[in-house]
This record gives C-alpha cells, sequence and structure tokens, in this order.
C-alpha cells in the first residue's frame, strides 16, 4: 500500500505500521486504495503549554493501564506501544494482558459437569478495610500476610491518582486541546466518508453472503429481568395460567395460593390481558422518574405477578423466570447469529445468595450457547443498613466477593456455584446515578467496615471497592486456570462527571456514558484508551435524554467504541435488537484483526480508525517533546 504523495512526512511514519501489516496478506485483508485526510504544518493548533498537556494525557493513560494490568481487563495494544515508545522502552506483547473466558462446550459436552473443577485447596480468604486477600492458612492470614504474587490496588495511591485526574480534566489548556481535537476528528470523519463512502460500499457488495442480518452481534447490556419483549411476556402469562391454574404459586400468611386464586386477588384474568394493559412499557411518564420506571417491572402494577414471573427466588424456585430466559435463548438459537448477555442480581445483604442463584441456575439448566450471564450489584446499602440487613458496608461486599473466593478455592464443596461462575463474564454496578450521596471519597473516608451509618457511600467509593475485590478475585482465578471476571459499570447515565473518571480507572467498559459529551477531557481520554460503551439510545429516550440529542452517533464519527444495546426489552422494545459482535481476530488491530468475511465492516473503515488513532496518538508523543 503506497501512501498519496501529499502527505507530510510525520503522518507516513505514523501510518508506516499499517503498511507493514499489509504486506503478504491474504487477499480479504488487503486494504484498498482510498482518499486520506492530512493536515501539513503546525499540529498544534494553537494551544499553550502543549508539552504540559500532552503529559497530562500522557500520565492518565499510563494509570489507566496500570489498574487494567492490575485486574486483567483490557488495555489496546496500539495505545501500549505509544506509551513505551514514548518512555523509551521496548513494547514486549506478553506485558499486555487479556480477561479469561470459558470456552464454549464441545458437541455432547455436558456444561454442567463438574468433574473438570480444579482440585480443592486449603487456602483461606479474609476480609481486610474492605477487600478480600488470599492466605495459605489462617495463621498467616491472623498476621495478614497474603500469597505475595496477588498483590492489591493501593488505596492512598488509588486516591492521589483520582485526584491527578480530577484536576486533569479541569484544567483550562487540556480542555482547549482536547475540545479541538474531537471537533477535528468529527470533521475528519465526515470529510473520509464524503470521499470513501462508494469504495467502502463496493467492499461490502463484493463480499459474499455477509450482511448485517448474519454477522454475529451481541447484546451487552440487557437485564435478565426485562429481556423478553412484551408480548412474550403476554404469551407466557396466558399460556402459564392455562396450564397451571391450579397449581400453588404462593404461600401468604401460611395459606398455600393458586395461580387461579393469585388473579382473582388481583381483579384480574389473564385472558382480558393485551399489552397496553401489561402497561410494562415505559413512555414519557417516567422521564427523569427512575423509581417511576423501576415500577414498570410490575405487570398490571402488581408486584406479586414480578415475583412470580421475573425472580429466581419465589414459591415455585424461579421456574417461570428459567422457561421465559429459556425462550429468548431459543429464539436466538434460531437466529442463529445473536447473542446475549443477561444481568442477574446479587444485592449483598445475605451470605445466601450466591447459593440459590446459583442452584436456580443449575437446577433448572439454564444455559445456552447464545448466553453468558453478568452480575449485578444495587448501590442500595442505605435501604439494607435501614432494615438491619447488614451492620456495615462491609459486611455487604463481604456476602458480595467472599462465597465466590470460597468457590474458587474449594471448587468441589462449592460445586454448583463453581459451574455457574463458568459462564459468568463480569460484574455490574447498577442504580440511579442522579441522587447524590453527599459523599466525597478520599482518604479521610471511613473503611467499609467502619461505615455503619444508614446513608449511601458515593458512587466513586462503590466503584473502588468493587473493582477492588474483582482485581483479588481475578488474581486468584487466573493462578488456578479458571475463567476472570469483567468490571462493567452502569456509568455516565446521569450524575456527575466524575463518575466517569472513576470508570476510566477500573471499568473495562462501561454501559451509557452519556455524560461523556460534558467533558471533551474524559471523551478524548475514552477515544485514546479505546474504551467500549454499551448505548441504548431507546432506554435513554424514557429515562434522562431524547432520542435526538442522544450522542451516540456523534461518539461514533470521533471514533469512541460504541455499540448499540437494549438494556430492557420489555420496557423499550417491541422488537429484538441486535449489536456487534467481534470476529476471532479481535484480539489484533487495525486491519488486520478485522476478518470482513465474518464481520461485515470495510476494511477501508477499519484502516481510517487505525491510523487516526495512531495520528492523534503520534501528536501526544511529539507534544512531550516541546518546550
Amino acid at each position: 500500500m503506497t501512501l498519496p504523495q501529499s502527505m507530510s512526512d510525520q503522518a507516513r511514519k505514523v501510518l508506516a505500521p499499517v503498511a507493514e501489516v499489509l504486506m503478504d496478506t491474504p487477499t480479504y485483508l488487503e486494504v484498498p486504495d482510498f482518499q486520506r485526510v492530512a493536515i501539513i504544518g503546525d499540529y498544534a493548533s494553537g494551544v499553550l503549554y502543549l508539552s504540559y498537556v500532552a503529559y497530562g494525557v500522557y500520565r492518565a493513560l499510563t494509570i489507566r493501564e496500570k489498574y487494567m494490568r492490575l485486574a486483567y481487563q483490557r488495555f489496546p495494544l496500539t495505545t501500549s506501544q505509544y506509551l513505551r515508545d514514548i518512555e523509551g522502552e521496548p513494547f514486549k506483547p506478553e506485558h499486555s494482558v487479556q480477561p479469561v473466558f470459558t470456552s464454549p462446550p464441545k458437541e455432547g459436552e455436558d456444561p454442567f459437569n463438574t468433574k473438570c473443577l480444579p482440585e480443592n485447596l486449603s487456602w483461606v480468604a479474609r476480609m481486610k478495610d474492605g477487600v478480600i486477600y488470599v492466605y495459605k492458612d489462617a495463621a498467616e492470614a491472623d498476621q495478614h500476610k497474603p500469597i505475595e504474587n496477588m498483590p492489591a490496588p493501593h488505596y492512598e495511591t488509588f486516591i492521589d491518582d483520582m485526584n491527578f485526574l480530577i484536576a486533569l480534566i479541569a484544567q483550562g489548556p487540556t480542555k482547549t486541546y482536547s475540545h479541538r481535537r474531537l471537533k477535528f476528528l468529527m470533521s475528519k470523519f465526515n470529510v473520509h466518508e464524503m470521499l470513501n463512502e462508494m469504495e467502502e460500499m463496493k467492499e461490502l457488495k463484493l463480499n459474499p453472503h455477509r450482511d448485517f442480518y448474519n454477522c454475529r452481534k451481541v447484546d451487552t447490556h440487557i437485564h435478565a429481568a426485562a429481556c423478553m419483549n412484551q408480548k412474550h411476556l403476554l404469551r407466557f402469562i396466558k399460556k402459564s395460567y392455562r396450564v397451571d391454574a391450579d397449581r400453588v404459586v404462593q404461600n401468604i400468611k401460611g395459606k398455600d395460593v393458586t395461580m387461579k386464586e393469585l388473579f382473582a386477588n388481583l381483579n384480574l384474568h389473564p385472558y382480558d390481558l393485551t399489552v397496553d394493559s401489561l402497561d410494562v412499557h415505559a413512555g414519557r411518564q417516567t422521564f427523569q422518574r427512575f423509581d417511576k420506571f423501576n415500577a414498570k417491572y410490575n405487570p398490571v402494577g402488581a408486584s406479586e405477578l414480578r415475583d412470580l414471573y421475573m425472580k429466581t427466588e419465589n414459591h415455585i424456585d424461579g421456574e417461570y423466570f428459567a422457561r421465559i430466559i429459556k425462550e429468548v435463548a431459543s429464539d436466538l438459537e434460531d437466529a442463529r447469529y445473536q447473542y446475549a448477555e443477561p444481568r442477574l442480581s446479587i444485592y449483598g445483604c445475605n451470605p445466601n445468595e450466591w447459593t440459590k442463584l446459583s442452584g436456580w441456575f443449575n437446577k433448572h439448566r439454564v444455559f445456552s450457547p447464545q448466553l453468558k450471564w453478568m452480575i449485578q450489584v444495587p448501590r442500595i446499602y442505605d435501604i439494607f443498613r435501614g432494615r438491619n440487613f447488614v451492620p456495615h458496608f462491609g459486611k455487604m461486599l463481604e456476602n458480595i466477593f467472599l462465597p465466590i473466593f470460597q468457590a474458587t478455592i474449594e471448587p468441589h464443596a462449592n460445586p454448583e456455584l463453581s459451574i455457574f461462575l463458568k459462564h459468568v463474564t463480569g460484574f455490574d454496578s447498577v442504580d440511579d446515578e442522579s441522587k447524590h450521596s453527599g459523599h466525597m471519597f478520599c482518604t479521610k473516608s471511613p473503611k467499609p467496615e467502619e461505615w455503619d451509618i444508614v446513608k449511601n457511600p458515593s458512587y466513586s467509593y462503590y466503584i473502588y471497592y468493587m473493582y477492588a475485590n474483582i482485581t483479588m478475585i481475578n488474581q486468584l482465578r487466573k493462578a488456578r486456570g479458571m475463567n476472570t471476571f469483567q468490571f462493567r459499570p452502569h456509568c455516565g447515565e446521569a450524575g456527575a462527571v466524575t463518575h466517569l473518571l472513576a470508570s476510566f480507572m477500573t471499568a473495562d467498559n462501561i454501559s451509557h456514558g452519556l455524560n461523556l459529551k460534558k467533558s471533551p477531557v474524559l471523551q478524548y481520554l475514552y477515544f485514546l484508551a479505546q474504551i467500549p460503551i454499551a448505548m441504548s439510545p431507546l432506554s435513554n429516550n424514557s429515562l434522562f435524554l431524547e432520542y435526538a440529542k442522544n450522542p451516540v452517533l456523534e461518539f461514533l464519527k470521533k471514533g469512541l467504541i460504541v455499540s448499540l444495546s437494549t438494556d430492557d426489552p420489555m420496557q423499550f422494545h417491541y422488537t429484538k435488537e441486535k449489536t456487534h459482535f467481534l470476529g476471532a481476530d479481535y484480539l489484533k488491530e487495525g486491519p488486520e484483526g478485522n476478518d470482513i468475511r465474518k464481520t461485515n465492516v470495510a476494511q477501508i473503515r477499519m484502516a481510517y480508525r487505525y491510523e487516526t488513532l495512531c495520528y492523534e496518538l503520534n501528536l501526544i508523543k511529539e507534544g512531550l517533546k516541546t518546550d
């Protein structure tokens, strides 16, 4: 591939890796000739204190890289290469880390087989200052001598890094630089699209068999309790009533209640129900009202029906909920090219929650090759403390994470949980972000075991302690040859931009990210670090941001990594929506990692994205050389 003669030497140098990659490549990996957009001359764009700005951006990226490596989460190889180049250090691919996932079972293999679990160990897991450590035995646990090759995040260093980033996103020169670069990225994409749209379309037309409908797509942000659409739920309710009208489905004050009696008590008959009377669809009445939105999980406004059809723990052991999810999975299997990661809740108010959830998963065999699972943790400590379910915040963290450590250390003592965890890909932190706690996370903040007041900690406090424990469990599971977990919180849907800052430090990827439009520095950092964002415009339209104002298209044009996700099909959808799925070489970056035969993404577009990222990173590198 030869570059146009009009490009500057500096631009050619930035693009050199692309040319090297594309030598001796298969036909489908070749990048056709296309027109590139280049700026000749001073790249500083009139920004004062460029080296000062470049250093701040460089340090921010190294902060994220450090915390991603510690937790076995992703950091882009291209960005890492430029950081090593800035430091004058050689880049070693083996220094990069990746999450470990459980491979799909082979044909005829039982996904619930416990014989393949690792042997039990005699290690001990114990919490100290809100973080669970692993020790060789109880004596070393008493002396707090954790196993050496499992380092925890350093609390004071984390606070220092966070304070640096808080100052960085408020710096005038950095805001100016980021704003200008983002405007340039938007304009550059518009020109690229104008010049190369026909060539990209030509690539796709010449790609046999693949189109949008038969390339693989994953819904990475979907809540299990709303994973079905309204018509599906309505059909299931009517069918269950026809078949199980006389079945005992509840026990109220020692009295058995059949399904027929339950509906009679609600003055309902399933035959009369319609999608409209089911009333689970979010509309304008839920805008800026998270409380009303949560109420939409109750069919016909009846919490009894939610407990019966959308809970894993009830009088029938969550059978109906399991059947609904298996029907959704069956639809995905029939579609062949669609996958999903439903979220199930662990609250932390009881240490037996994991036992009950994994028991539900194994009893009803809620497995599908189209599904992986996410665990969502609602930020509602204040409710649990107010009802005396937990004595302090540390106990809530212990209830959430200690059972996972115990199942990892002794998998044969916890077989059902061990099997379930093989199919879990990550953790989410959920709740209404617009609620303000009044607490500022700092070195003077009480430790979780000391946080015993009936008040919720801040978002950053939650995020740090979830990240710290996920880091420790990932190091243990990696050492044991087990799958690891990603941290993928709801973030930036509402509330302060510091939520996005905390997730920049700790999260593999986030859901929503709307508030990035309020902070040009964070938005530019999310671009440089290529942090994936699962966006849900239809969900946002009913809760926090009107559809026409959603920044998803703007983020896409600038080069942020965005995907579409459903969030809650029951509330927002009458049909089934899809998102993108990457091919087998997704670890390779740029056009080399794109197999158009599977992804149906033009190589020209991949080359443009890769070259643009390299150009922006090179500006930071060159900026550090200026006075």
